[in-house]
């Protein structure tokens, strides 16, 4: 379980993250959504430990994590840009992650999912936008770890890629992981989320399932529901 209480985190004078109180159960699907500027990324970074809050606690399965580093881990990360080492072939980026990481579980499923092969002894450098995306999704999926935290997973995927991720990240539910997502593709979130958190200022302005956000909204999409949502709070 991932619990939040009153996070605050200031940039100068702009306040991105203004007293979150939050939690997320063990297991399960959790998008984090909201416009630009509504504390999204910060909330991510601030769980990863890359930012460190000004107030507040963060605790995993009961333990402060606010300026330890051995929880990470547990948890397995997807940046919404990669950067790799363009110098290196994919196979060779395959094998210092596993190294560094010192487990793994058997990628080559991974690879034939995202039908990689072709590409193995590619340099990053060399790789497309969206082939270098299916590679992340490798990294970020060849670990067992409890805790799966995607930051828009789907950016420069083609359909076949997105099914197979979509694929993916239902296996790990299935297998009792704690997945976590921040997405703008609203038609993934309907799909797949068990949870949503919408962010707005900094602030939490809902939290609970797609249908519930839409019959608070009485809107029969959740595209015209966060419409909606976001048509009020500029009234």
């Amino acid at each position: 379980m991932i619990e939040i209480n009153n996070l605050v985190k200031r940039f100068g004078k702009l306040t991105v993250l203004d007293g979150i109180n939050l939690s997320f159960l063990n297991g399960g699907i959790h998008t984090v959504l909201g416009p630009n500027g509504s504390g999204k990324t910060t909330l991510i970074k601030s769980i990863l430990g890359i930012v460190v809050p000004n107030k507040g606690t963060i605790k995993i399965n009961g333990k402060e994590v606010i300026g330890k580093w051995q929880y990470r881990d547990d948890i397995s990360y997807m940046p919404q840009i990669a950067h790799f080492p363009q110098n290196l072939k994919v196979k060779e980026l395959f094998k210092m992650i596993k190294d560094l990481r010192n487990t793994s579980i058997n990628e080559n499923e991974l690879i034939s999912l995202f039908q990689l092969e072709s590409h193995l002894d590619k340099k990053l450098s060399n790789l497309s936008g969206g082939t270098s995306q299916k590679v992340n999704i490798v990294i970020t999926f060849m670990f067992d770890a409890p805790l799966i935290i995607l930051d828009e997973p789907t950016t420069g995927l083609d359909p076949v890629a997105l099914i197979s991720l979509k694929k993916i990240i239902k296996q790990k539910k299935d297998e009792g992981k704690t997945i976590l997502i921040s997405t703008h593709i609203m038609s993934l979130v309907e799909e797949i989320s068990d949870e949503i958190v919408f962010l707005l200022d900094g602030k939490i302005y809902f939290q609970g399932t797609t249908d519930e956000l839409k019959k608070q909204t009485e809107q029969d999409n959740l595209e015209n529901a966060i419409a909606n949502v976001l048509r009020e709070s500029d009234d």
